[in-house]
């Protein structure tokens, strides 16, 4: 077994291999690692910047719409990690382990990984207003072509019962967000169950999950989606937190014409903003472009306007370009179709978002450095919130609609 200090050390390591896509150094703070502190003190709870984050905001219509459930499978979860994750042979995936623990402040709970995770969750988002609610991610299984479970593929299962579970044992703080492999034989029936019991969303990661969402092995799939009413949310561009089990073009966002042309609510995660594809438009043999500009082409089509959404979870991140977060600050047309996520437990990895640097590249104001790394340190959620609601690009900031995502998700809401 590898011991506490054998593992830090790995992973002080490794770090730069795990945010090798980081822009300036690596280390932005002087911790590495997160130091999981539960109470927010005073001098962070009654700062102006904290209350004027949640100026023009109803909480009861925050939604994080994109935060992961992490565990090891160590309680009866159900969850299961790949043997890759577990291994320091596999470095990559071993430190991206390591580092999803700390995030999630579980990197000391031996033997109790997965609750511990939850208590967590349990902390951050009882710092929050009340009705604040995270939308909690099940993880399906990798599938081949034939519809065949892959336990052995990358990188990890999170279940459907185990999502609902926790979100269920507490309705004040969670929703939960499905995850059905389309290639399954019962995927229609788990879909429709999952529908029943209250899921709010499907949740794919295609490149790591074995999908390929220009397959006509997808169209029935869909046309469930929409009598379902329920929204796909899907990595699309390049992926960094997962190794893939599948075939890096299938987080080509022009892939998911398919789904869109059917009628499918989808939620582009992260709006394509890392990575290249090829510009199917021109057919296969096109030119490779950015997954960003694609994105955006398709959101400048009016046959999607009620249909292509993006979130903005991960965009503040050292591994995206700053051009396209200060895009989608200023392209406030977008901002009706722009949903607020966290991509949590990520923005509890310090060395992925550097408020210093976003100030030197003028989207924050440098007096606002110190409280936002403070804030980090206690709540990694709400400091994601906070970040983004005081970024700016020429004169613009991200609408207030973007938090409410609510409206989105729960049909209730949208009067």
């Amino acid at each position: 077994m590898v011991s506490h200090s054998r593992r830090r050390f790995i992973a002080a390591g490794l770090g730069a291999l795990f945010l090798s896509g980081c822009k300036g150094p690596v280390i932005s703070e002087p911790r590495l690692f997160n130091p999981c502190i539960t109470t927010l003190p005073d001098s962070l709870r009654n700062h102006e910047l904290l209350h004027s984050s949640w100026e023009g905001l109803d909480p009861e219509l925050v939604w994080d719409c994109h935060a992961h459930l992490v565990g090891v499978g160590d309680s009866d979860s159900g969850i299961e990690l790949s043997d890759r994750m577990l291994s320091p042979l596999h470095p990559i995936q071993y430190v991206q382990r390591l580092f999803y623990l700390n995030a999630g402040c579980v990197h000391d709970a031996e033997g109790s990984v997965d609750r511990s995770y939850v208590a967590r969750l349990h902390n951050l988002v009882s710092g929050m207003p009340l009705g604040f609610k995270m939308m909690l991610f099940a993880f399906d299984r990798t599938h081949s072509s034939n519809g065949e479970p892959r336990p052995d593929l990358p990188p990890f299962y999170v279940p459907n019962d185990y999502a609902r579970k926790i979100a269920l044992a507490a309705p004040y703080w969670f929703e939960w967000v499905c995850s059905v492999h389309p290639y399954r034989e019962d995927a229609i029936e788990a879909l429709e169950l999952a529908s029943q019991q209250g899921a709010r969303a499907v949740k794919w990661l295609p490149p790591a999950m074995g999908i390929d969402p220009d397959s006509a092995q997808c169209d029935a799939f869909y046309d469930a989606l929409v009598r379902l009413d329920m929204p796909l949310i899907t990595h699309v561009g390049e992926e960094r937190a997962v190794v893939g089990a599948g075939r890096p073009v299938w987080g080509n966002p022009l892939r998911l014409r398919r789904a869109l042309d059917r009628g499918v609510r989808v939620v582009m995660a992260h709006c394509a903003s890392t990575g290249e594809d090829v510009d199917l438009d021109q057919g296969p043999e096109g030119r490779r472009v950015s997954s960003f500009s694609l994105f955006k082409r398709m959101m400048a089509e009016t046959h999607y306007d009620n249909l292509l959404y993006g979130d903005i979870s991960a965009i503040t991140q050292r591994n995206r370009p700053d051009e396209v977060l200060r895009e989608l600050i200023e392209r406030d047309e977008w901002h009706p179709r722009l949903l607020f996520g966290s991509d949590y437990p990520l923005p509890g990895i310090l060395p992925l978002t550097s408020p210093l640097s976003l100030a030197r590249e003028g989207m924050l104001e440098m007096s606002s450095v110190d409280f936002m790394t403070e804030l980090r340190r206690h709540n990694p959620v709400l400091f994601d919130l906070a970040l983004k609601r005081h970024l700016s690009s020429n004169g613009k900031r991200f609408s207030a609609s973007i938090f409410e995502t609510r409206r989105f998700f729960d049909k209730a809401a949208q009067s």
